[in-house]
């Protein structure tokens, strides 16, 4: 059985600080550039009232002209060579090794070598150097494996959830077949069990279907998943098949988990009319918050009261994210939890 030496502590487990890697004028949010400033405050100033706030960031004093209106005292900035800022996959991935908090850092390659990734890769390493962790943690360097964040998701009573489209995607780990990857995955993150999604995916998602953008662990007991109930739209059949999945999935005791179903936003598109990924389901969970995202739909104010359901002893702060996917990501993926241990 898992023991609390070797732990992958969930997002709900006590956090040390929540990571941003800070956008630059070079980065892709160059044409909504005011959108994004605005988005990225509004983060900044909620993590910072709350918890300690790392950022990495290009640019410092661009960064500090932006934190004014932030507590400060809080927030710690880290000169780094940034591609793009979606800080849940080039950030480390924080576990318990034989008592000892370790930091794995795996190879970042641009979600399958789809995007420039050469500086984003080397950013936890330099967050490490550079003392942005506490002085008793480690570092293990994994760049000879692709991994990121938002694949991940565990239950922290041993099983992770993840999807096949992502892990198994050839321009990740080509040379691992599934079993070798599961191996990989029980050793290093130190899992007994692990639940392969094969169904479920958003239109305009780069990440080959991460699972933090369709289902993610609450509690121990509890999975929030993305529900479409239009049979006209396009996600109708796979976001049921993938309900169906869910269903059948059991925790390390054989239990089915609680399953809370959160609607489907309305459609987004892009500039250029192509349907752009908003989920309820990239939320950030904080030690007093939930850091939710809204894109100006009509589900908005539905989907706040079920989060507030699942959390109820959490503030739930509903923060505009349609400028986020307007890149194709969201709350979720543009930041990453460093636990207390």
């Amino acid at each position: 059985m898992q023991t609390k030496a070797n732990f992958f502590p969930p997002e709900w487990h006590k956090q040390n600080a929540v990571q941003l890697t800070w956008p630059h004028k070079e980065t892709d949010w160059a044409d909504i550039w005011e959108e994004v400033m605005i988005c990225y405050r509004k983060i900044a100033f909620e993590i910072s009232k709350r918890q300690k706030l790392i950022i990495a960031a290009q640019n410092i004093d661009e960064v500090k002209e932006n934190i004014q209106h932030c507590n400060l005292a809080n927030i710690s900035i880290y000169e780094c060579a940034v591609n793009d800022t979606w800080a849940r996959d080039h950030g480390g991935i924080t576990i318990l090794e034989n008592g000892k908090p370790v930091v794995l850092d795996f190879q970042f390659n641009g979600w399958g070598k789809k995007f420039a990734a050469e500086n984003d890769t080397q950013i936890t390493k330099k967050l490490f150097d550079k003392g942005a962790f506490p002085k008793h943690w480690a570092i293990k360097d994994l760049n000879h494996l692709v991994m990121e964040g938002g694949s991940l998701e565990v239950d922290g009573r041993g099983v992770l959830m993840t999807t096949t489209q992502c892990l198994l995607e050839e321009n990740r780990n080509p040379l691992l077949n599934q079993e070798a990857i599961e191996i990989i995955l029980k050793e290093l993150l130190h899992v007994e069990k692990v639940l392969w999604i094969k169904h479920g995916y958003l239109a305009g998602d780069d990440t080959d279907s991460h699972i933090d953008t369709l289902a993610r662990f609450c509690d121990p007991h509890t999975i929030a998943y993305v529900k479409c109930d239009d049979q006209n739209d396009e996600h109708y059949e796979a976001l049921k098949k993938m309900e169906d999945e869910l269903k059948a999935c059991t925790d390390i005791n054989g239990h089915p988990y609680k399953l809370v179903a959160l609607p489907m936003a309305d459609a987004a598109h892009d500039s250029e009319g192509m349907r752009i990924p908003a989920t309820y389901a990239n939320f950030l969970i904080m030690n007093d918050a939930i850091l939710f995202p809204i894109y100006n739909s009509s589900k908005d104010d539905e989907a706040v009261k079920i989060i507030q359901s699942v959390f109820p002893n959490k503030e739930i702060i509903a923060v505009d994210s349609v400028c986020l996917i307007q890149q194709h990501g969201s709350i979720h993926c543009i930041t990453m939890q460093y636990p207390e241990i």
